[in-house]
């Protein structure tokens, strides 16, 4: 400070003796401005200093993890956060070399992006996929993923493998040499699948027959053209047969990518070929003129063809189209329009009718064209076009495969993974969540011990703790919608349920809603969990309800049904879902008006909804969905229609396996009656990686009268074991950063095999039960009270001491 404060008064003094000289305030001014300027220059570049830190660990020996990642068949390599190549394996090094790291590399602009997506949602969330990758101007050859990695999370590990793609035209191949080609044979068409090279690739038998005298013949690698023979008129023969036989109209189908944009030439793709014999047309020539659409054998044909086929004249007017056309254009009901322009979009328009009069006028040639149908015009389809002569009035033959199915099926596996990323990114969001809860709720639990009803704070603490469980609700619905929720399952009867939960649905549904319950006769039993069945029952009623008032009065009708369905009626259904066994059916129906045919495949969506703001989270049927599945069982949504054929109301129908066990809740019953019995106190070794949720469970257990002894870690508890510790139960967590509680369980068991332990994890129990190899294991889910650890701690005691006991008898 002293040494800024001289160089201040030394620049106003310099200031000051430049206007004695002058007189001219301006040029003082603007020399104490410029002195200014180059001294606080100086000082910033005098405060810069080069970092000499060394570095706190030495750089990393790679040559371990090349080793490690060497794998055929698949390009690794790991980058840093500078996205600088730190190591890769010899298949990276020979498909993209080192001058580049992911996501630069030498690929197409799509494929650019999509690795930067894949490695923004990598550091974001831990991984990140991007397919299809290709080169410029090249077909998609790779399929790339990107993992975080690192004990500071500073890598990202890359993998590319590449993609394997079918082969429609050896599909078609096996086609035309099986019995589609027998039928086409049959039928005077012989077909031949044939390379760019001019080489027969596939034949159907009656080719192979009539070109070499064999059925069995496969032709393979010979030359098409020497089949065959041409006459001074042009007309095609068989090579074997010569004039004897009958002359052959021949048509070419390009059969290109029906994904490729860019319309395939006949040359530049494998052909299919058609042989058609001159017995099919009228008159036995093709000299002889006629129409095709007089021809009903030739109609015949090609309605029972899988390919979509049309016929147009010279102008371009359709003569006809198969089945499999009508399918594909969405024209099945309404029939074909009068030009194939009227089917595409009317971008498409003007190259569709221009394409058609070039095939109609010109030669006989083939060739593709990408355009949009009308019904889906997001997605482009391949369009097949070849010239054909001597139909009479047929000019031009469209092609066009139905790919209907092939769609439904695409956004079916979109949908299903999109559901399960959501289900995933639930449950560990609602796990995290779950010890924060823990927390929360042992913490209150503990405040209220020191509370009596009426003081100040008693009312806030009760307020808290309740909306605590209103937390832990809404975490259970997100694990029962990923599956991950944690089950008490019985064996039990569907209508006991009912019964159970039936007083408080009537004063759900209110007075002006008739609620009636229908029971078949003997009903199989079920194992499932009780209060997760009410749940589903009251969430589905619920629902009901809401869609009876928000379509008019609020008066309409519930009905509860349970049926009997046997192995016998799921055969019949003919269900491929539904395995053939015998099922106990709940079937949950109201007159409410329905579901849009729209929304019933997005309904058991989570936090999807109809409902206003505020008036619904969207977990209600998601909930009921992961519910349902975890128990084994299947549901169903639909609309019953009303007299008039319009939707009258929703049916929710849930199929449950009947359970052929034994089991009863009396066990677990006597099994609580020996927990409550328990006061004798133990040791026990708390291992918890949450400072919260050990703190709370510490305290918990030493008000219960147990002497705790804590870990932090799986090490810490099993040096603790390891030091002499005698411990009678261990309580531990199920995931914890280095070794985990069951590693842990698993080395402690070496030398105490029958001390007993109790996880704690917000997970499902049975799928840590199928995940875990332990014995003598027990499991209490979080978030739980002080009370809930208490007692469950008391009931492994008992229940261990019990075993003991009748063991040395």
């Amino acid at each position: 400070m002293p040494l800024i404060a001289a160089i201040a008064a030394a620049l106003v003094a310099s200031a000051g003796l430049i206007w004695l000289i002058t007189r001219d305030g301006s040029i003082a001014l603007g020399y104490a401005v410029g002195l200014a300027a180059l001294m606080a220059a100086g000082y910033a570049i005098a405060r810069i200093r080069p970092n000499t830190r060394e570095e706190a660990f030495a750089a990393p020996d790679w040559s371990v993890t090349v080793a490690a990642i060497e794998q055929p068949g698949t390009a690794i390599a790991v980058t840093d956060r500078a996205n600088r190549l730190v190591c890769a394996n010899s298949a990276y090094t020979d498909w993209f070399g080192i001058a580049q790291a992911p996501p630069n590399l030498a690929l197409d602009r799509e494929s650019m992006e999509r690795l930067v997506r894949a490695a923004r949602e990598a550091w974001r969330d831990g991984r990140g996929l991007a397919e299809p990758l290709g080169r410029e101007g090249g077909p998609a050859g790779w399929r790339g993923e990107a993992e975080r990695v690192g004990r500071g999370s500073d890598y990202l590990v890359w993998r590319f493998t590449p993609l394997t793609l079918e082969d429609p035209v050896a599909r078609i191949g096996e086609w035309i040499a099986g019995p589609l080609g027998a039928f086409l044979s049959h039928s005077g068409i012989e077909a031949a699948v044939v390379g760019t090279d001019g080489a027969i690739r596939a034949v159907s038998t009656g080719f192979a027959e009539r070109a070499t005298g064999d059925p069995s013949a496969t032709l393979a690698g010979q030359d098409f053209v020497a089949q065959l023979r041409s006459d001074d008129r042009e007309r095609i023969y068989f090579a074997r047969e010569g004039r004897r036989g009958t002359p052959q109209m021949l048509v070419q189908v390009a059969l290109g990518d029906p994904d490729d944009a860019r319309p395939a030439r006949a040359d530049e793709v494998p052909s299919l070929m058609l042989l058609v014999d001159s017995g099919v047309g009228i008159g036995g020539g093709w000299e002889g003129g006629g129409s095709v659409a007089a021809t009903p054998q030739l109609e015949a044909l090609l309605g029972a063809l899988p390919l979509g086929l049309a016929m147009t004249d010279r102008d371009g007017r359709f003569l006809f189209a198969n089945d499999a056309f009508l399918r594909a254009v969405a024209r099945e009901e309404e029939g074909l329009p009068p030009f194939p322009s009227d089917l595409v979009v009317r971008e498409d328009k003007s190259a569709l009718i221009d394409a058609v009069r070039r095939f109609a006028r010109g030669p006989a040639t083939s060739g593709d064209m990408a355009v949009r149908l009308v019904h889906q015009a997001d997605e482009p389809v391949s369009l097949g076009l070849a010239g054909v002569r001597g139909l009479g009035e047929a000019a031009v033959l469209l092609s066009l495969v139905d790919t209907t199915e092939e769609t439904r099926l695409k956004r079916q596996v979109a949908q299903a993974t999109k559901m399960q990323a959501v289900g995933q990114l639930a449950g560990g969001v609602a796990h995290d969540f779950n010890n924060v809860l823990t927390a929360i709720i042992g913490y209150c639990d503990l405040m209220l011990l020191r509370h009596t009803p009426g003081d100040s704070d008693y009312d806030d603490i009760q307020q808290i703790r309740a909306n605590s469980n209103r937390a832990a609700s809404l975490t259970r619905q997100l694990l029962a919608f990923s599956r991950q929720q944690t089950l008490r399952p019985e064996v039990l009867q569907l209508p006991d349920v009912v019964s159970e939960v039936s007083q408080l649905l009537k004063r759900l549904l209110g007075e002006k809603i008739v609620f009636r319950v229908h029971h078949d006769r003997d009903l199989g039993p079920v194992r499932a969990d009780p209060q997760q069945l009410e749940q589903v029952i009251v969430n589905l009623a619920v629902n009901a309800r809401d869609a009876i008032h928000a379509r008019g009065d609020g008066t309409g009708k519930l009905t509860l049904a349970t049926r009997r369905v046997s192995a016998a009626d799921v055969r019949k259904m003919g269900s491929d879902i539904i395995p053939v066994a015998d099922y106990t059916v709940l079937v949950v129906q109201d007159n409410g008006g329905g579901i849009p045919q729209s929304l019933l495949g997005k309904i058991f969506e989570p936090f999807f909804t109809t409902k206003e703001q505020g008036k619904g989270t969207g977990l209600g049927l998601s909930t009921v969905y992961g519910i349902v599945k975890q128990s084994g069982g299947f549901i169903f949504a639909d609309n019953v229609a009303g007299p008039g054929g319009e939707p009258e109301g929703a049916r929710f129908t849930i199929y449950l396996p009947v359970h052929r066990g034994t089991e009863r809740r009396e066990a677990r019953e006597d099994a609580a009656a020996r927990a409550s019995g328990w006061s004798s106190g133990g040791r026990v070794l708390l291992v918890e990686d949450e400072d919260m949720v050990r703190a709370v469970a510490e305290r918990a257990l030493s008000r219960a009268g147990y002497e705790v002894t804590t870990a932090c870690d799986g090490e810490e508890g099993l040096a603790a074991i390891a030091n002499g510790g005698a411990f009678d139960l261990i309580v531990s967590d199920v995931v914890m950063p280095g070794m985990d509680g069951p590693a842990m369980v698993r080395a402690v068991r070496k030398v105490r095999p029958d001390l007993p332990v109790l996880f704690m994890s917000g997970y499902a129990e049975e799928q840590l039960r199928s995940e875990i190899d332990v014995d003598d294991m027990h499991f209490i889910a979080k978030p739980f009270s002080v009370q809930q650890i208490s007692d469950e701690v008391a009931r492994v005691l008992a229940e261990s001491r019990g075993r003991a006991g009748a063991d040395s008898t």
